[in-house]
């Protein structure tokens, strides 16, 4: 795939989102749809993602946030669009 074709999200969420397994939803959900990038938690009770592929599939990745895993309660989501840095498979950020 063409660098053309990949779009990079640079995403926070707020909300209950640490302790729920939201990290481990996000890579878990990411492999299934072949998006490559990371996850993690912040200090501040956030979690941190970054997302690449095809546009398509990052943005339904981006949409999936909103809800997240069952446990969680999200708050917000923001999303910031940036050019791709070529990530490689998705993992989770310690």
């Amino acid at each position: 795939m063409s660098g053309d074709d990949r779009t990079r999200a640079h995403v926070f969420v707020s909300g209950r989102v640490q302790g729920v397994y939201y990290r481990a939803n996000t890579r878990d959900t990411a492999q299934e749809k072949d998006i490559d990038g990371w996850v993690q938690n912040l200090r501040d009770g956030r979690v941190e993602a970054v997302f690449e592929g095809p546009e398509e599939k990052v943005e339904s990745m981006v949409e999936w946030c909103h809800e997240g895993s069952p446990a969680a309660e999200v708050e917000s989501v923001e999303a910031e669009y940036e050019e791709p840095e070529g990530e490689d498979g998705f993992r989770i950020r310690r």
